[in-house]
């Protein structure tokens, strides 16, 4: 018999057709791509923050897991704190220049 987690079929609707297959709709998980393919983009950003600085980096293409992995060693190594989510990492303060050395000493050439 297959798996019959009830949390996952919340807000389903019962059937009463013998036949009724119940599937979940899952997105597929992106392939990351080598760092040397990575396009990743640096900026600063005070907007939407309360006047705080934030150092944000944009377009990484691949797995969650992977993002929180390149966040936590930048976190690390600039000594603060942040979040990774959709593709951005964000470092607290002004490390734009810093993040640019690490990125590019890890192995991302394309970095601006």
């Amino acid at each position: 018999m297959a798996k019959n987690d009830w949390k996952e079929r919340l807000n389903i609707v019962y059937s009463t057709n013998p036949d009724f297959q119940y599937s979940t709709d899952e997105k597929e998980e992106t392939e990351t791509l080598p760092k040397q393919q990575q396009k990743l983009r640096v900026s600063i950003e005070k907007n939407h923050r309360g006047g705080k600085t934030v150092t944000v980096i944009k377009n990484f293409i691949g797995s969650d897991d992977d993002l929180k992995e390149l966040a936590r060693q930048l976190k690390t190594r600039c000594g603060v704190g942040g979040s990774a989510k959709e593709g951005e990492i964000l470092i607290q303060g002004d490390f734009k220049q810093k993040v640019i050395e690490l990125l590019k000493n890890e192995g991302y050439t394309q970095t601006k």
